[in-house]
């Protein structure tokens, strides 16, 4: 479960977000890359918009049960 207290500051406002355990896998970002992005000086994946239609949620959903390193997360 992603860590709130060690949430991504680049991520944008909103329910969901990437926390620093990020490993860089590339899983949320071939999922949502309408979603996520990458950072590549930190080489941390983060929110860079929040998803908005259905599919948006529903795949960020998903990307969350597929986190390796559980490094997503959803108020």
């Amino acid at each position: 479960m992603a860590d709130k207290t060690e949430i991504n500051p680049l991520n944008v406002a909103g329910k969901f977000y990437n926390d620093t355990s990020c490993i860089d896998c590339d899983l949320c970002r071939e999922m949502v890359p309408t979603v996520f992005t990458r950072d590549d000086d930190e080489g941390l994946s983060y929110v860079h918009k929040q998803p908005e239609t259905e599919e948006e949620i529903a795949l960020a959903m998903e990307a969350i049960g597929g986190c390796p390193s559980e490094s997503i997360g959803c108020d």
